[in-house]
């Protein structure tokens, strides 16, 4: 009979010089993990090496076991790694306000077992989308918010995610600016849809400012959440076609379809361990 198995994730990003290949695989192989399938990439802009590698080990081989056999390699190359046992889903909530396209379209895929997350709740600043969240079984918490209440609005989110031991915070078309506090709180573990192909129109009303300047092309950008405001590092962008004869609220309607399947796309990169920073870029494993 075939010996059960465990899954792993491992990634890694190590200053890129000859033989790190070498002697990971070997660590690798002591310890008695099976490589199913691996990603790399050697950066010549910052001279850092990526990989990340989806891992199969006997049930008798506990992942401290796997650790102990590549703590000596990280040490010697400079690793900065992490390995992730596949079978735990990173627990995810998501942020809303009142347009519920990108929600329903993360809500549906979670629910069709496209997404390797739990979905553990939704928050938002405003009631609209609360039948649709509990619909699908989930808690709805409404945490109303005003320039003077944004403090302790936050502090409340920042509370919630603690209980719920949330990993990632998604930004659903969630019409607030997080405070500075907001953004180092959960620094790699927020990511937001920005209604725009950035870095063209950051902030408000970009359909808007796209229509006026006559673009071709509309479209939406998911990146992790910083304190600089659309800056934060690009995880995934698409885009779609208009000319001359669309209306800006025509654009509006085509560009909610875009910034669905972009923030899909990087949730799902995300919780499967596909992303790994290279400041003020990402590696994207897809």
């Amino acid at each position: 009979m075939t010996e059960a198995t465990h899954d792993h994730i491992l990634t890694f990003r190590a200053p890129d010089r000859p033989g790190i290949m070498a002697a990971v695989t070997s660590a690798l192989y002591r310890a008695g993990c099976d490589i199913r399938d691996g990603a790399q990439f050697g950066d010549p802009d910052t001279g850092a090496f990526f990989i990340r590698m989806h891992l199969a080990s006997p049930v008798s081989l506990s992942q401290e076991q796997i650790r102990d056999e590549l703590a000596p390699i990280a040490r010697d190359r400079l690793l900065e790694w992490k390995i992730a046992p596949w079978n735990r889903k990173l627990r995810t909530l998501i942020a809303v306000s009142k347009f519920g396209h990108c929600l329903n379209d993360l809500l549906h895929r979670w629910r069709s077992g496209l997404l390797h997350t739990d979905i553990v709740g939704v928050v938002s600043n405003h009631p609209d989308m609360r039948s649709l969240t509990e619909w699908h079984g989930l808690p709805f918490h409404h945490f109303p918010i005003t320039a003077e209440t944004k403090p302790q609005q936050e502090a409340q989110i920042l509370d919630l995610m603690e209980k719920e031991q949330v990993d990632l915070l998604v930004l659903a078309r969630y019409m607030q600016v997080l405070s500075q506090d907001m953004c180092r709180a959960l620094d790699g573990r927020c990511i937001n849809i920005h209604h725009s192909f950035l870095p063209s129109f950051k902030g408000a009303s970009p359909y808007k400012r796209a229509y006026e300047r006559g673009v071709k092309l509309v479209g939406a950008t998911a990146h992790y959440v910083t304190s600089d405001l659309d800056e934060g590092p690009i995880i995934e962008q698409d885009v779609v076609r208009v000319n001359h004869a669309i209306s800006a609220e025509e654009m509006a309607n085509l560009g909610r379809d875009v910034e669905a399947r972009v923030l899909a796309r990087a949730v799902r990169w995300h919780v499967e361990h596909r992303v790994i920073p290279n400041w003020p870029k990402t590696i994207v494993f897809a």
